[in-house]
């Protein structure tokens, strides 16, 4: 008699998986656990020496707030389909317990300084909702699906305590949250969790300035050094070489020298038996703008920003400068881009937990986010190319060679809008 084998029981026995466990189709390619993780002392040292670099180093400052600038630029704007839940949506937008036009700024930071970003959803007996950033250093522990570390069940917060509540020696005061579902969602606090520069197979995310801390520490100290050499290198001493017959006519000499010593610009007259000179610091500094340009190159690079973004204009012209920026701006076009999904999230969950107050809600409704542009020469190219094509496209159409619908088209695909043309009556 021939065995039959069966693959999934034979998954199933190598994963340890019992027959209540979860789909052992989905550990396919996965792992139950954020392998790929840094350790959790060394995420939260990373984590806490980010913040204290954007504190006090301007470049890392300048860094973040460039990245801010360019994602949020002017500002976020969203239309709900449905005219209800466009209504309640502004409402929650400007609340003054949510203020989100100010709010965002600090995220999009937040993201930049920790890589990650941890909301916290609470409402209230009419479902409006009130959002609050939880620092990332205060999340103890991410909890997910057995079979999915991407789909997290509960975050584990460190709660402080008050000047009149003593813990216990073994307990942390730790409080959990469960993660916000729009399927199934639910007036109790939930919190959200958003990443970037997450590794696959990791469950937090890491800082944009993880890689540029060694090198802003390192041109700092430079910087520090350089400027405390250039304190002192207009300073000198005097030397004075001479015969004693003992230690004692020494000292008495250089006594009298310090009681009553030369000012500047005053003639100094002195006998055979003395020999003066100066001893000034010799700085040997015509390398120092290289070295210094070096490690403004490296931050840069890791940055992802071209180096006159940070004040350092090297040899660069208008062409070159606009030509470095190009990458630069793709980046920022991926983190806008991230940061409005984001912002759409958000919104999906808070007409979610509205809907089940308001029947008039409908929490699967279409919401458009935009933002800002990237760069304004986008505009100008794209008005320029508009116009052109608007010449050609009215030729052709006096010449009844293409469709008044087919010229609208065309035209907005030049000037970059997806618009739906209805034919023109």
């Amino acid at each position: 008699m021939m065995a039959v084998i069966n693959p999934k029981k034979i998954i199933r026995e190598w994963l340890g998986i019992h027959d209540n466990a979860a789909d052992p189709e989905f550990f396919v390619g996965t792992s139950p656990q954020a392998f790929r993780d840094r350790p959790r002392y060394n995420l939260q040292e990373t984590i806490e020496d980010s913040l204290t670099a954007w504190r006090e180093n301007p470049i890392a400052r300048r860094i973040v707030s460039i990245t801010t600038q360019y994602v949020i630029g002017k500002g976020i704007h969203f239309k709900a389909e449905q005219e209800s839940d466009d209504r309640f949506l502004h409402q929650f937008w400007n609340h003054p317990l949510n203020r989100m036009d100010i709010r965002i700024h600090e995220w999009s930071d937040e993201l930049c300084r920790s890589g990650n970003l941890f909301i916290l959803l609470s409402s209230d007996p009419s479902g409006m909702s009130y959002v609050r950033a939880v620092p990332a250093s205060q999340i103890q522990e991410i909890k997910s699906r057995d079979n999915d570390l991407e789909q997290p069940i509960s975050f584990g917060i460190l709660q402080p305590f008050s000047i009149n509540q003593v813990p216990d020696s073994c307990s942390y005061g730790i409080r959990h949250f469960p993660a916000a579902d729009r399927l199934d969602p639910t007036l109790e606090p939930a919190m959200l969790h958003f990443t970037v520069n997450r590794p696959v197979g990791a469950q937090w995310g890491e800082p944009d300035l993880s890689p540029l801390l060694r090198w802003i520490s390192r041109y700092s100290n430079w910087l520090e050094d350089r400027a405390r050499l250039n304190r002192y290198r207009n300073s000198f001493l005097f030397v004075v070489k001479a015969r004693f017959g003992n230690e004692a006519q020494r000292l008495q000499r250089q006594q009298q020298l310090n009681a009553i010593p030369p000012a500047p610009g005053s003639i100094l007259v002195t006998g055979e038996q003395e020999d003066w000179s100066v001893l000034s610091p010799q700085l040997e500094s015509a390398d120092a703008n290289t070295d210094g340009l070096a490690m403004k190159k490296m931050i840069a690079a890791g940055a992802g920003i071209p180096l006159h973004f940070l004040a350092e204009p090297e040899s660069e012209n208008k062409t070159s400068a606009e030509s470095a920026g190009e990458s630069t701006y793709r980046h920022f076009e991926q983190r806008q881009k991230y940061f409005l999904w984001l912002i759409s999230d958000l919104l999906q969950h808070t007409l979610a937990r509205r809907a089940q107050i308001d029947p008039q809600i409908n929490p699967d409704c279409s919401i458009q986010v935009t933002g800002d542009d990237i760069s304004a020469a986008d505009n100008l190219v794209l008005s320029e190319a508009g116009s052109k094509i608007g010449e050609l496209m009215l030729q052709l159409t006096d010449r009844e060679m293409i469709s008044d619908e087919e010229a609208l088209r065309i035209i907005y695909r030049f000037m970059g809008e997806n618009k739906s043309i209805k034919a023109i009556g």
